[in-house]
């Protein structure tokens, strides 16, 4: 039996759990492992985007009483119904625009420039808004208003610069809109909740042809190690922010960024085949 597909699984899944809620990019972060594990074909890609499922699973875990309450109360409780609105607006933007402009940003910014500008802008965009004067007008996720998760989703559709980090862009617009720093990081978790389970049935669909029996051991791997290290992360996060601000995530983008450009440079990832 042939155990380095399970080995390549196992490292993959660690990488997406570690990084999808941070903000620091999973995409970058899974081009990069990928590339250096050989295993950045078609597959390897559809296997990097179905991964998320055990991350998403990992958050649901985390907040399964939170969930099943909202779930239970929504026809009657307008906290719930108010916080399971916020989460379908903001998830429209980065649906939309994936749709009408993902071909077109995959073409253009799918490159190692790019994709280490984005890790160098967003780091700075962090340090402003770590620098910057934080009045916080909203303390929990229930509270947040119809035009703030308007402009979080909007926030979120950033992220289809490649780069960008999906929940960097959430946690940090929150920041900037008011959110307390708690509140900000958990929008963005419940939010991952539609936005990857949508990106994971789609590419799910589209890429079917892909999708083989024999492969059923290394997906199993995958999700488990993407699920642990994933709880593991969210938990270590809300304690992190309690007492901690952003800015280390800010110098590792900028380290990381330079990592991007000397790979490239050097020809050790081939990240325009992405």
């Amino acid at each position: 039996m042939d155990f380095y597909p399970l080995i390549q699984a196992l490292i993959l899944g660690i990488v997406e759990g570690l990084t999808e809620f941070l903000p620091i990019s999973s995409t970058g972060h899974l081009i990069l492992a990928g590339d250096l594990l050989g295993f950045n074909d078609d597959k390897g890609k559809l296997f990097e985007i179905v991964i998320q499922s055990g991350a998403i699973l990992a958050v649901c875990w985390e907040y399964r009483q939170r969930i099943a309450k909202v779930v239970g109360s929504l026809g009657h409780d307008r906290e719930s119904q108010r916080l399971v609105i916020n989460l379908a607006v903001a998830f429209m933007p980065l649906a939309v625009l994936g749709l009408a402009f993902g071909k077109l940003i995959k073409a253009t910014l799918f490159n190692p420039v790019a994709v280490a500008a984005a890790f160098i802008v967003g780091a700075f965009v962090i340090l402003w808004a770590e620098k910057r004067e934080h009045v916080v007008r909203v303390e929990r996720v229930e509270d947040l208003s119809i035009s703030d998760a308007i402009k979080l989703g909007f926030a979120q559709a950033c992220a289809l610069i490649p780069g960008t980090s999906r929940s960097g862009a959430t946690i940090i617009g929150g920041l900037l809109f008011g959110l307390s720093r708690k509140a900000a990081t958990e929008f963005s978790f419940f939010l991952a909740i539609p936005t990857l389970l949508a990106a994971t049935a789609y590419q799910l669909y589209k890429e079917r042809h892909l999708l083989a029996f024999d492969d059923l051991g290394m997906w199993a791997v995958g999700f488990v190690s993407a699920f642990v290290s994933a709880f593991l992360c969210v938990r270590w996060l809300l304690r992190y922010i309690s007492s901690h601000d952003f800015t280390a995530f800010a110098w590792y983008r900028i380290a990381f960024g330079i990592v991007v450009l000397i790979t490239w440079q050097f020809n050790l990832v081939s990240w325009t085949s992405h």
